[in-house]
C-alpha cells in the first residue's frame, strides 16, 4: 500500500524534502514507517525520540496502523503557532483563523468586546529583534495548516468550557514577520478578569506546545530553526490522542 509522508520545521530540511510518497507493507504501523524514514533519510534519526506523529491531521501513537492512501506527518516540537486563511475574519465571532497578512490587534478587539463583559484579556506575541544574543533580521512561521486549524479550535472550545468565559479568539500568521509584528494573537472575553487572564495564559503556553506551527528566524549570520518546547506525554505516550483530547489532559493538575 502507499501512504504519503510529510515532513515539517528541521525535518524538511534534514530529509531534503517537504513530502514522500511511501510503499509499505499492509497493516504497518506508524513505529515501523518511522523506522524505514530513518532509514531512508538518515538526517532525521537523531531527532526521531522528539516527534510527535500524525495521521490524517490527528495525533496518534507509534502502535497505530496505516492504512492504503493515510498522510503521515512527522512533527517536530511545535514553536514557542473551522475557518480557512482565505476566508475573512471579521466574518466570524468566536473560534481560530491562520493569516499571511497583518493581525490588525484593534479591529478584533472591537468586534470581540460586548457590553455584558467586565474583562478583555489580550496576548500578542511579537518579534523581537534578538535571540540569543544574536540580532534577529526576521522570522518565517510554517504550518501544518490544516491541523492546525483543528487544534486551534479545539483548544477555543475547551477554554470556553474550562474557564467559564464568554468568547475567545485565537489568530496565528504564517509566512514572513518583520521585527516588531504580531505573530500571536489571543483575546478572551469574560464577565471576570481572573477567569479571562486564567484562560489567555492557558491558551497560550497550550498552543505553544500542541499546536503545529514552526518558525525559522534568520540572523546575519544564518538561519536556524526555534527548539520547541518539549511535547506533553499525552501526545508522545502510548495512545492515540486528539486535539481536543491533548488539550483537556494538559489542563489537568499534575
Amino acid at each position: 500500500m502507499q501512504i504519503r509522508v510529510l515532513f515539517f520545521g528541521m525535518l524538511k530540511d534534514s530529509a531534503g524534502r517537504d513530502e514522500e510518497l511511501l510503499d509499505v507493507p499492509e497493516g504497518s504501523t506508524i513505529g515501523e514507517v518511522a523506522t524505514q524514514c530513518a532509514t531512508q533519510f538518515p538526517g532525521i534519526k537523531a531527532l526521531l525520540p522528539s516527534l510527535a506523529i500524525a495521521i490524517n491531521e490527528e495525533y496518534a501513537a507509534l502502535d497505530a496502523k496505516l492504512k492504503d492512501g493515510d498522510e503521515v506527518a512527522f512533527l517536530p516540537p511545535v514553536s514557542g503557532g473551522l475557518q480557512r486563511a482565505t476566508e475573512s475574519p471579521a466574518a466570524a465571532t468566536a473560534g481560530a483563523v491562520i493569516v499571511r497578512e497583518k493581525i490588525n490587534t484593534q479591529a478584533v478587539l472591537a468586534r470581540i468586546k460586548q457590553p455584558e463583559d467586565g474583562a478583555v484579556v489580550m496576548f500578542e506575541g511579537i518579534v523581537r529583534n534578538h535571540t540569543r544574543n544574536r540580532r534577529t533580521l526576521y522570522l518565517d512561521y510554517e504550518a501544518y495548516e490544516e491541523m492546525a486549524l483543528k487544534q486551534m479550535h479545539a483548544l477555543a472550545r475547551q477554554a470556553l468550557a474550562q474557564f467559564s468565559v464568554r468568547d475567545v479568539w485565537l489568530e496565528h500568521r504564517l509566512g514572513r514577520l518583520e521585527v516588531g509584528e504580531t505573530s500571536v494573537l489571543i483575546v478572551v472575553a469574560s464577565a471576570h478578569r481572573a477567569a479571562a487572564f486564567d484562560a489567555s495564559r492557558w491558551l497560550i503556553d497550550t498552543l505553544k506546545k500542541t499546536v503545529p506551527i514552526w518558525k525559522k528566524e534568520y540572523f546575519e549570520d544564518g538561519a536556524v530553526w526555534a527548539n520547541g518546547e518539549p511535547f506533553p506525554e499525552e501526545i508522545l505516550g502510548g495512545k492515540e490522542i486528539s486535539g481536543a483530547t491533548a488539550a483537556s489532559n494538559l489542563s489537568k493538575p499534575k
